[in-house]
């Protein structure tokens, strides 16, 4: 019988020094996918986002102190890994760095350090090349592998336009609500991951992936670019309007807030025969082209009727028309909403009992289906130090007290 992709995934050694959020979340993805991820810390403190957030577990044995390094930030992205300590700046760390590399034997290694520091730390593809050639090796930069510029998430999305879309047009720019260039570039690397996993199923050689947060964030752009450099159109924030589409927007209910989209002339006319929408049934909004070359005043009349109907008689006739329209969630609903309902990934955590809550990916895989949505709970700095080192013939004791993890 062939081995299922569960099978193949789960006998596939991840080593990856990480922290912060674009890494992390990289390999949470290959953990759901069944790999065996150990993430790679500086002693003693580790991932700084360890330290990050609410504290939100209790000291094991009882008591009301709070466990430090632990905290809420840290949590979601590192579900169904391992830790282990290890200090690269110790010569022996180096050597015990190889070893794993060599005799785990590790598939993939990755990095989402600063490009000066691989030499330094003995990391550089090249010489981990030689001791495994079929590695695949991973690396996660702000700008690419020939810039050693710091990168955070806000910075990238100032740099790379985002921001600019993003705010009402005649407010500041803001950030998104969510960091979406350490996502993207997440998402991206494992896109190539899995293409340098073909390849080297194909071919028996392992490869060199490197992924620029700042490009992943310009790969999106494509529509905003090309207006910009090909046509020299001005492109900027609209708020919650669409620059080609109208109505479309956010509108006031009489208890809350809509999305609402009309997005061809068929979904407007049958906008003007809802109840109280009879107004706005004009000859020069008959066509997007003259509800777009009036959307400020359009808006304003939409805003006079939504207000005064429930959001969900609202959402009800809209939808019955086939006018594309969501209540705007509070997160409490979106976790209620019934599509995520029994998909939600859980870890629970032996000490405590504390357990967590994830969304899935949006296509649940093998290896999670067969543990009916749950992953190891993340890992306490180090805690299989013992276990892996130990696997080595390192004592443990020692090179904790050598400095060496």
């Amino acid at each position: 019988m062939d081995p299922s992709a569960a099978d193949l995934f789960r006998s596939l050694t991840v080593l990856s020094i990480e922290q912060a959020m674009a890494l992390p979340f990289l390999t949470l993805r290959l953990a759901e996918e069944g790999m065996h991820v150990i993430r790679v810390e500086q002693p003693p403190r580790g991932d700084p986002n360890r330290w990050v957030g609410r504290e939100v577990l209790r000291t094991p044995g009882g008591g009301n102190s709070a466990e430090p390094g632990m905290n809420a930030y840290y949590l979601p992205n590192n579900l169904g890994k391992q830790s282990i300590t290890l200090n690269l700046a110790h010569p022996q760390g180096q050597e015990l760095l190889q070893r794993l590399v060599r005799e785990l034997p590790v598939d993939i290694f990755a990095t989402n350090l600063r490009p000066r520091s691989y030499r330094k730390l003995g990391i550089d593809y090249e010489r981990l090349r030689e001791l495994r050639p079929e590695l695949i090796w991973v690396g996660i930069t702000g700008f690419g592998p020939q810039h050693d510029e710091a990168a955070y998430d806000p910075i990238l999305q100032a740099r790379c336009g985002f921001m600019e879309l993003t705010g009402e047009a005649d407010g500041d720019p803001m950030v998104f609500g969510l960091p979406m260039v350490d996502l993207g570039a997440a998402e991206h690397a494992y896109g190539q991951v899995m293409r340098a996993l073909y390849t080297r199923a194909a071919t028996g050689r392992g490869g060199r992936v490197d992924i620029s947060m700042f490009h992943s964030a310009l790969s999106w752009m494509v529509l905003p670019i090309m207006l910009t450099h090909s046509f020299g159109e001005t492109v900027t924030r609209r708020g919650n309007t669409h620059p080609f589409f109208a109505p479309v927007s956010v509108f006031p209910t009489q208890d809350g807030y809509v999305y609402l989209a009309v997005g061809n002339d068929r979904q407007w006319e049958a906008l003007t025969r809802l109840p109280g929408f009879a107004p706005l049934a004009q000859e020069a909004y008959r066509h997007n082209a003259g509800r777009i070359a009036d959307v400020v005043q359009l808006n304003q009349q939409m805003v006079v009727i939504t207000r005064h109907i429930p959001t969900e008689r609202l959402i009800a006739h809209c939808s019955a028309a086939g006018i594309p329209i969501s209540k705007v969630n509070s997160l409490p609903e979106v976790c209620r909403d019934p599509l995520l309902a029994g998909r939600l990934i859980r870890a629970r955590d032996p000490r405590t009992g504390v357990q967590i809550h994830i969304p899935p990916p949006p296509v649940i895989s093998e290896y999670l289906r067969q543990r009916h949505l749950t992953l190891d709970f993340p890992p306490r700095l180090g805690e299989h130090n013992e276990a892996l080192y130990g696997l080595l013939g390192y004592d443990v004791a020692a090179l904790h007290a050598e400095g060496v993890i």
